[in-house]
């Protein structure tokens, strides 16, 4: 599971599960809940999350917001407990129109207010984070 510094309710337990999904989708991995009897561990602490308007219409209204993620993420191999890969400042950006008339730069009302712009953006640094890994075999 990873860690959620943020004030943001269980964005932990949806990147979690889309990184795990990603995992599973991509190879023949097995994915353990404990370090035992594992090769490697996925190590990943969210560490910030900002909304912020990126498009307006003609009335100055937000249309578009661009929400950034900031994790640190760490792929160890236990058996020699060497980093295999690492970045320990991911920014991940995606942006996502307005699904409502309410504007909200606070993480916890987009994302509540947004449960797809939430999926997206779970699915899509899965799929940053997964290739990244395996690329830097």
């Amino acid at each position: 599971m990873f860690v959620n510094s943020t004030p943001v309710f269980e964005v932990e337990q949806k990147i979690t599960a889309k990184v795990v999904a990603e995992l599973i989708g991509r190879g023949r991995y097995e994915i353990r809940p404990s370090r035992e009897a594992v090769d490697a561990v996925l190590l990943g602490e969210i560490q910030g999350i900002a909304v912020a308007p990126a498009a307006f219409n003609d009335q100055q209204q937000a249309t578009r917001y661009a929400v950034t993620l900031v994790a640190k993420i760490e792929f160890r191999d236990l058996k020699s407990d060497k980093v295999l890969w690492q970045n320990p400042q991911m920014v991940f950006s995606e942006q996502y129109d307005v699904t409502t008339t309410q504007t909200a730069t606070d993480p916890n009302a987009f994302l509540g207010q947004n449960v797809n712009a939430m999926e997206r953006l779970a699915s899509e640094f899965a799929r940053t984070v997964v290739s990244a890994i395996l690329e830097s075999f």
